[in-house]
């Protein structure tokens, strides 16, 4: 799926000063006679190109702008979207998608071509995709996207306008899910061969969804208007206004003064205060999420990082009931394993040899670690951790640091703009990063970190027996067996410790009372035209839940 920021964006400790009761509200004007939401979204989108986005901060506005062939409703389930019905073959290889009537925005019919040339940008090396990776049950879609075959090799075809085909290596029976995501959006051929990479931009892009793309200021907000070509009954709303909420503490302000109508990403250690009596109780929306954050290591570049001794060795020293419980406090539960609970046909049983061991111990097995890998008081590891500016990774990367520091590990902090990290991540330009993972699926998880996935196994991990297993979970046609392999593989990659996982992830939002339709689901997916306002509470969005 997505990358996730599955840090809450928290700047500190509780300054319960800088929310107080609020003051005058500047909600920006909305046009007369309409209606408007404004939605906190975290960061900045580097993108929203769907072959190219890579975070859900981009995937919450493009979900808007463009529509695949399935889609997801306000609980986060999978429905019809563009395609009105599919049936799928005995082998459980061949796809058939029925499309209804659409258009796109501009007035131009929409195809099943436009769904074959679409699905084919992502895949296509001219792209570049970082998620080319995700489609690779597509027949050739790995040796496309490697240049091994031609793009006309990929098994997605257009045999009449209303009919797409989908042929795949083996069988996927998530596809329906998968065909709601980004990576498998129509594109607008017509528009594309005479804009290029523009196509995107305020004024040409071209989409399907619910809204259009009418304005984007870096750094201010990016505001979208309801598509009349849309063909499913309109949204609530004319305009929605996406910000770039990256300081929590302000934007909790601004949707207590009513100049957000909500916010993604409540920083962790003020929820407990903000659903106080006295604060924002009716506001405050937070569940359990198939999220993990976790700590990749470079393992091509740092030759420390190499050795599997200092790698198990930094990642046992973490105290993460002291992170969850302590620091963060807003849900999230402590990990040793990579895969969350809550996955679709697949509950993880697999844990590194030393989750038993308490604290001291670990901290006591680290050391002994580092010694015999030929770090110690004489020569001291030094290391350098480069993470996102601000949130909860403000808290989280420091108790991190004073771990390691008391295992005799000299750790260098360094912050980056989030769209800057990740950057550097798929780059391989970091020794230790930050990151995090949301899907519905368990083998996404273990995919991620195959060897053929490209940037986005940020470490490059690569063991030919992980790889193996991935590959035939996914080739597994029984589920027993199919778990079976997953469990062995996730086995061996925490045996490897090819990345140390921390917690696993909460939703942590603050949505106004007067909004409906917004429902809490483990994916934290909310669209905005399911999102519509109570009328009796008007714009404002301060009343209570009657």
């Amino acid at each position: 799926m997505a990358r996730a920021i599955l840090f809450g964006l928290l700047l500190g400790a509780i300054a319960t000063g800088l929310t107080g009761c609020g003051g005058s509200s500047s909600r920006p004007t909305c046009p007369a006679g309409q209606s408007c939401l404004l939605y906190g979204n975290q960061s900045e989108p580097e993108t929203l190109d769907p072959a190219k986005a890579t975070g859900v901060w981009e995937t919450r506005i493009i979900g808007q702008l463009s529509e695949g062939l399935t889609r997801r409703g306000a609980d986060g389930m999978v429905g019809p979207g563009v395609a009105r019905s599919w049936t799928v073959s005995p082998d459980g290889l061949v796809w058939t998608f029925k499309l209804r009537s659409t258009k796109w925005s501009d007035g131009v019919p929409l195809t099943a071509g436009d769904f074959v040339y679409g699905i084919g940008r992502t895949v296509s090396p001219r792209t570049a995709s970082q998620s080319a990776f995700l489609l690779y049950p597509i027949l050739n879609a790995q040796a496309v996207a490697s240049g091994a075959k031609p793009l006309e090799a990929l098994g997605v075809e257009a045999p009449a306008p209303d009919t797409v085909i989908i042929r795949l290596e083996h069988p996927w029976p998530t596809l329906p899910s998968w065909t709601a995501d980004r990576t498998m959006r129509p594109a607008p051929r017509h528009v594309i061969a005479k804009l290029g990479d523009g196509w995107v931009k305020p004024g040409s892009y071209i989409g399907n969804g619910p809204y259009t793309l009418k304005s984007w200021r870096l750094g201010d907000r990016i505001v979208l208007r309801r598509n009349p070509n849309y063909w499913a009954e309109p949204a609530c709303f004319e305009e929605v206004a996406f910000y770039p909420t990256t300081d929590p503490v302000t934007a909790e302000r601004q949707v207590r003064n009513s100049e957000l109508d909500l916010n993604l990403g409540v920083q962790s250690n003020r929820l407990r205060y903000l659903g106080r009596p006295d604060q924002m109780p009716e506001y405050v929306r937070s569940n359990p999420i198939t999220a993990i954050t976790y700590l990749p290591f470079n393992l091509t570049d740092v030759p420390a990082l190499r050795d599997v001794r200092v790698r198990r060795a930094l990642s046992m020293s973490i105290d993460r009931a002291f992170i969850t419980d302590k620091l963060l406090a807003g849900g999230q539960v402590p990990a040793t394993n990579f895969l969350p609970p809550g996955l679709e046909d697949y509950t993880s049983t697999a844990q590194p040899y030393w989750a038993a061991l308490t604290f001291t111990q670990r901290q006591a097995e680290a050391k002994r670690l580092l010694l015999a890998a030929g770090y110690g008081p004489q020569r001291p590891l030094a290391l350098t951790l480069k993470h996102m500016s601000g949130g909860d990774v403000a808290v989280v990367v420091p108790a991190i640091q004073a771990d390691w520091a008391a295992i005799g590990v000299r750790v260098a902090l360094e912050q980056n703009e989030t769209q800057v990290a990740y950057a550097a991540y798929e780059n391989r330009d970091f020794e230790i990063g930050t990151a995090g993972w949301i899907s519905f699926d368990a083998l996404n998880f273990l995919d991620l970190l195959r060897s053929s996935s490209g940037g986005q196994n940020y470490g490059r991990y690569n063991n030919p027996t992980y790889d193996r297993l991935v590959k035939s979970a996914q080739y597994e046609p029984n589920d027993a067996r199919r778990r079976a392999l997953m469990g062995q593989a996730e086995q061996i990659l925490l045996d490897d410790a090819a990345i140390a996982p921390l917690y696993v992830g909460s939703a942590r939002n603050l949505v106004s009372p007067s909004l409906t339709g917004w429902i809490d689901n483990p994916m934290d997916f909310h669209t905005a035209d399911r999102v519509c306002r109570r009328p009796e509470l008007g714009a404002g969005g301060v009343g209570r839940t009657p």
